[in-house]
């Protein structure tokens, strides 16, 4: 099945052609120094009436054969099932599956949004368990693997990596005069600050990063930018303009 980076060679002609053969085809989405990488199939809708399925965290090359094998069971005829462990995926690991919610979709299904022309098709997700072989929702699972499978069947009124409770700075306009925040910069150290654009160094505040996500939820179209990336826009609900910042930028 193809192996394709989405974002840098993608070739809509040949993910059709090879949806045609085999019958899915696997897009992979290499990672950066802030997200991690992830994988995901296209075709299982349309051959087997059956989700697409996505994985995180992996290397490519794993991603790549697992979501082949999972395809390989689809084709057989099972369906994928949730609450289910799936020992055969891994040697020394279990494997469950939670259902996609659609609010997600459009952050990591691009390339099979394009392809069935709709957001309206449903995904599964690949868990796996960390070194101890616990999943991400049980107790004193490995906090170094956290951030590297995010559970899309939640979160979905709140997208960011971090924790909630992550302190963040932003502005008395925006905490006291209730002023729109219009621009939002990921800094290089990984702190985060949410501006309202008219404020002076005097009038930062701390506050916790799921206190103005709640107030303001279409922050979360600004959850993926990249250490050293700032995004502006004109008012609420506007198009961001992404672009990146310079090392001596400051409030």
């Amino acid at each position: 099945m193809t192996k394709e980076a989405e974002h840098n060679c993608r070739n809509d002609d040949k993910l059709s052609a090879d949806v045609e053969k085999f019958g899915w085809s696997v897009i992979l989405v290499y990672g950066t120094d802030y997200l991690p990488s992830f994988a995901y199939t296209i075709g299982l809708w349309k051959t087997y009436n059956h989700p697409e399925v996505i994985a995180f965290g992996l290397n490519a090359e794993t991603m790549h054969i697992i979501l082949n094998d999972i395809g390989g069971i689809v084709k057989a005829g099972r369906t994928i099932k949730i609450n289910k462990n799936y020992p055969e995926l891994f040697e020394e690991a279990k494997a469950e599956f939670i259902v996609v919610d659609q609010r997600n979709l459009s952050n990591y299904f691009g390339t099979a949004i394009d392809f069935y022309n709709t957001e309206n098709f449903p995904a599964l997700e690949l868990i796996w368990t960390d070194r101890n072989d616990k999943f991400p929702w049980e107790s004193d699972f490995e906090e170094e693997f956290v951030f590297k499978q995010p559970l899309l069947d939640r979160n979905a009124e709140f997208k960011f990596r971090e924790s909630k409770n992550l302190g963040i700075y932003t502005t008395r306009q925006w905490l006291e005069l209730d002023q729109p925040i219009l621009r939002v910069v990921h800094e290089f150290d990984g702190d985060w600050q949410f501006l309202t654009g008219d404020q002076m160094p005097e009038d930062v505040k701390l506050v916790c990063l799921e206190e103005i996500v709640k107030k303001d939820n279409t922050l979360n179209e600004v959850f993926d930018l990249e250490y050293g990336e700032s995004a502006e826009r004109d008012y609420i609900n506007g198009l961001w303009t992404r672009t990146k910042i310079e090392l001596d930028e400051d409030l």
